[in-house]
């Protein structure tokens, strides 16, 4: 890791002025992914991953029939549109290099002949999964691996999935000494069904900190105890007036659970009252893993970084926006939740979009 990425303090001790809420905390750590350039021996998102060169890399065996949204691009061609959009800014006329050239009259073409395109086909079947993230133990002590293991890596297919509409995941835990040869080219699939379900490669400043439940995962009492506008006067947290009415929302937007990519802490809510998820084999109440997130911070900046503030607080050009990193997006501009079972690496992970 080679740069740092801090959380400012929250502008109130939660455990301070709630005792009650203080067993409820919870660590997390805030991965920060920033565009970069990773190896397969960096921890990333996005970025290639530390594969072994004689095992199978995973395919989604689903059936994929591609609707016919408009888009039609491959993860290599999505990513060079984005840079595309990168350089583009309204004063320079930008200098293409020959393959971006090219890109740019294949797809002139191909949307004037969209109009008379067939009936969408079938997706080329199994389809190549793509990676989203891969996560050492050395940088992500949060980790609690099975065994021996020290590596985690995540992959998805770029295809959405009835009846939840979703990428499917696949999740894999390994000993990164195991490794001998790397895969160099991985399979990649023909396209993706939605240009958010293809990560950008990113490094990644994890950070370590402290979280409370959403407030909806709190019980009834608790919840009304966030309501009680005194009790926030009591605690001297000082709370602005525009609060008085609503202070739990005071608690939800700055001191509750963080946004963006994080592994541990607290699932966020909203889409949907929380749901707890259980093992299919053993029926343990799973955890969370990893959230794969739409947005670092949205609307409020309560949780943008120290060291991105200045650049948060000015205007972006496509593609440049430091609160989506990744470009992933999925559901509504939502989260996903990786699930694992806490008795048994074995059992099945399970994924929500929240």
């Amino acid at each position: 890791m080679s740069f740092v990425r801090t959380t400012p303090p929250r502008p109130v001790e939660v455990a301070a002025v709630f005792p009650e809420l203080a067993p409820l905390a919870r660590p997390a750590m805030r991965l920060h992914p920033r565009p970069g350039a990773p190896s397969v021996r960096d921890s990333s998102v996005g970025g290639p991953l530390l594969w072994p060169a004689g095992e199978p890399w995973p395919h989604c065996k689903d059936a994929h029939l591609h609707v016919d949204s408009g888009f039609r691009q491959s993860p290599t061609e999505v990513r060079l549109e984005r840079l595309l959009q990168f350089r583009w800014r309204p004063d320079v006329q930008p200098t293409l290099t020959p393959e971006e050239e090219a890109l740019k009259k294949r797809n002139a073409a191909w949307l004037a002949k969209r109009l008379e395109a067939g009936p969408p086909r079938p997706a080329e079947c199994p389809v190549p999964m793509l990676p989203v993230a891969q996560l050492f133990l050395r940088d992500i002590p949060l980790l609690r691996p099975p065994g021996q293991a020290d590596l985690l890596q995540i992959l998805w297919c770029p295809y959405e999935h009835d009846p939840d509409y979703k990428p499917a995941t696949a999740v894999f835990w390994r000993s990164a000494a195991d490794v001998g040869d790397v895969l160099v080219a991985p399979p990649e699939a023909y396209e993706a069904d939605y240009p958010g379900y293809v990560p950008e490669p990113c490094v990644l400043a994890p950070e370590v900190i402290t979280e409370y439940p959403n407030s909806l995962d709190l019980s009834p009492e608790l919840q009304e105890m966030l309501e009680d506008w005194n009790r926030w006067q009591e605690g001297g947290a000082g709370l602005a007036s525009s609060y008085a009415a609503y202070p739990r929302d005071f608690y939800s937007i700055h001191l509750g659970n963080a946004p963006g990519w994080k592994v541990g802490g607290w699932p966020p809510w909203g889409r949907t009252d929380p749901i707890l998820r259980y093992c299919a084999v053993c029926e343990a109440q799973m955890v969370p893993l990893l959230t794969i997130a739409s947005w670092e911070w949205d609307g409020d900046e309560a949780w943008v970084p120290q060291e991105d503030q200045a650049n948060a607080a000015g205007s972006h050009y496509a593609g440049q926006n430091p609160s989506q990193p990744t470009r992933v997006e999925v559901g509504s501009t939502d989260n996903m939740q990786i699930y694992v079972c806490p008795t048994s690496p074995d059992h099945p992970h399970t994924d929500l979009i929240q």
